[in-house]
């Protein structure tokens, strides 16, 4: 388990070992578990958008919004 990106919108774990990762919205407390080549294409696409961004909060928002249909699974913190 390694911690990819964290700020105050968006958690994203990546996990080696499964070949995936774990994205948290906290503005809404759901996430998703991607695995193969999703993992890949959000990791690249995160990248593109954390160079891209202006603002970091507010552009990665933006960014988190077009996977809202993704994440259905409620954020469960232990």
């Amino acid at each position: 388990m390694r911690i990819m990106f964290n700020n105050p919108y968006l958690y994203v774990v990546a996990y080696p070992a499964q070949n995936g990762i774990e994205v948290i919205d906290k503005r809404s407390g759901r996430g998703v578990f991607m695995r193969d080549e999703t993992a890949e294409r959000f990791t690249r696409e995160l990248n593109d958008a954390i160079e891209a961004a202006s603002d970091k909060d507010d552009d990665l928002g933006d960014f988190i919004d077009h996977f809202d249909a993704l994440m259905t699974h409620p954020a469960i913190y232990h």
